[in-house]
């Protein structure tokens, strides 16, 4: 088991399903990302640089896509919370996984330019 696999078992089996189901995304999307533990949630570096983390808190799974991956999809945002780098998934809904993939997209290609 590496450590995000260690990360994402601490939480109970309904949060562990959500931060699978991201990771699996990532994953696929960006298959010669490194996976890691940076500031104590799951990081995820493509070419050396920043792709994603995602962290799961008591209301919210945040996912951290840096301040170019929210700008790009403001419009698509709206309705979550959301912070100059973060946006907050409320923990009883069903994750955006479409607009999750999206955005991990654009943030490849922004990384591989």
């Amino acid at each position: 088991m590496n450590e995000v696999e260690k990360y994402i078992d601490e939480f109970p089996k309904e949060v562990q399903e959500k931060l699978n189901e991201l990771r699996k995304n990532i994953l696929e999307l960006a298959p010669n990302a490194q996976e890691r533990i940076c500031m104590r949630m799951p990081t995820y570096d493509l070419n050396g640089k920043w792709l994603v983390h995602f962290a799961a808190f008591k209301k919210h799974i945040g996912f951290y896509p840096q301040p170019e991956g929210i700008v790009a999809f403001q419009d698509k945002l709206k309705g979550y919370k959301t912070t100059k780098g973060t946006i907050q998934f409320p923990i009883d809904e069903p994750l955006p996984i479409e607009l999750i993939r999206e955005i991990i997209k654009y943030r490849v290609k922004e990384q591989t330019k």
